[in-house]
């Protein structure tokens, strides 16, 4: 009788435990509820989460077993019940077990885990390439075997409502501070290869549903590769704090068919060769001040502010600035190459010879600058040049 009520008590514990596993961590796997890690839209990711759940089911019949023996102790061994501690100080075979088993476990853990760390850094077979670099507080997209290249920032309306004082209520902005005005465009079922790289400080380059994070270090180049699944839009952020601005520096990738992805590159081609008639054209001065306004807005109102009033000695005002009412070459030179020492980052490399003669023309006769300077494109692409 007494082994049977033992049997019984066993038994009843061992569902509860069962049970209550099954709540915390079993459901909410099954019912969309975000407790339990995404799959992702990669293959890396999906090996990612394959061992997630083989480590997972793991813990769980070792929490299954660990809390059985525990509860059946407590309640069938209490003082209550008469029973007393055993009198002991040395078991050979159970030193023995509690040593092999746990190798065991983490030898069983260990292979998925080493087959799927050598499977994320094996770029090998890639068939596209894709530089990233890291700005503050931007991303510069260049693809190596396509000749195309552009700089990604945060979307306007978002840069827009996130500025005290502006008014706009950020719950009505799509995708706030998740939107970007050129997402990074890449093919289904390619195996795409990134090299990460930084321009100032260390950023990281993450997108969640890829199933990896990479940091972009000035002066080294990290390498990561991805192979997505399935068509769509996916989001990420800079995963360091990298200044200021680290929480506007978002990251879009679309990712779509072969087709549409040719498609593109027929068009950022096509914008290349406008670009670069743009730059050999004579502007009149409405043009530039209307394109100003816009590279400005995008590109410079993040540290300069969007009236030109700075921000305290480390972001200086543009209103009445010594270099911007200055002489032209100077002013010229700081944009292109940068200011050694501040925050000031050189544009050469980040806009066409268009937006920096535009952001140029514009600054130089916004905030009540007014010098009436007119700069063409063609004297930044011939400075550029030389």
């Amino acid at each position: 009788m007494k082994k049977q009520n033992t049997f019984i008590v066993g038994l009843a514990v061992l569902v509860a435990v069962c049970v209550a596993f099954w709540l915390l961590l079993v459901a909410p796997m099954y019912t969309g509820n975000e407790i339990n890690m995404t799959r992702g839209v990669s293959s890396l990711a999906a090996t990612h989460y394959d061992l997630h759940m083989i480590i997972l089911w793991i813990c769980v019949v070792i929490g299954i077993l660990v809390f059985t023996a525990m509860f059946i102790s407590i309640v069938l061994h209490r003082k209550s019940r008469g029973h007393e501690a055993a009198q002991f100080s040395h078991s050979t075979k159970a030193e023995i077990a509690w040593t092999v088993i746990p190798v065991l476990i983490l030898i069983a853990m260990a292979i998925p885990a080493t087959k799927a760390l050598v499977e994320m850094e094996s770029p090998s077979g890639t068939e596209m390439t894709v530089k990233v670099i890291g700005f503050q507080w931007k991303w510069k997209y260049e693809y190596l075997e396509d000749d195309i290249e552009f700089v990604s920032t945060l979307a306007s309306d978002s840069n827009a409502a996130r500025q005290l004082g502006s008014g706009i209520d950020p719950t009505t902005v799509d995708n706030y501070l998740l939107a970007v005005d050129k997402p990074l465009v890449l093919p289904v079922g390619r195996k795409i290869k990134f090299l990460i790289t930084a321009d100032d400080v260390i950023h990281a380059w993450w997108v969640p549903a890829f199933g990896w994070k990479r940091d972009a270090v000035p002066g080294f180049i990290n390498e990561a590769w991805v192979k997505i699944d399935e068509p769509g839009t996916y989001r990420g952020q800079c995963a360091e704090l990298c200044g200021k601005d680290h929480g506007f520096m978002p990251i879009v990738v679309e990712a779509v068919s072969q087709e549409d992805y040719d498609a593109w590159v027929q068009t950022q081609t096509a914008a290349g060769v406008a670009a670069a008639e743009d730059a050999e054209r004579t502007w009149d001065f409405e043009e530039l001040m209307d394109r100003g306004e816009s590279v400005y807005a995008s590109q410079c109102a993040t540290c300069h502010q969007p009236d030109g009033e700075g921000l305290g000695e480390a972001f200086p005002a543009l209103a009445g600035s010594e270099v911007a009412t200055g002489p032209l070459n100077e002013h010229i030179r700081v944009v292109l190459e940068g200011r050694e020492g501040t925050a000031m980052q050189g544009f050469g490399e980040l806009l066409t010879p268009s937006d920096i003669a535009a952001a140029l023309t514009y600054t130089r006769n916004a905030f009540g600058n007014g010098t009436g300077d007119l700069i063409q494109p063609s004297d930044i692409a011939g400075i550029n040049k030389g």
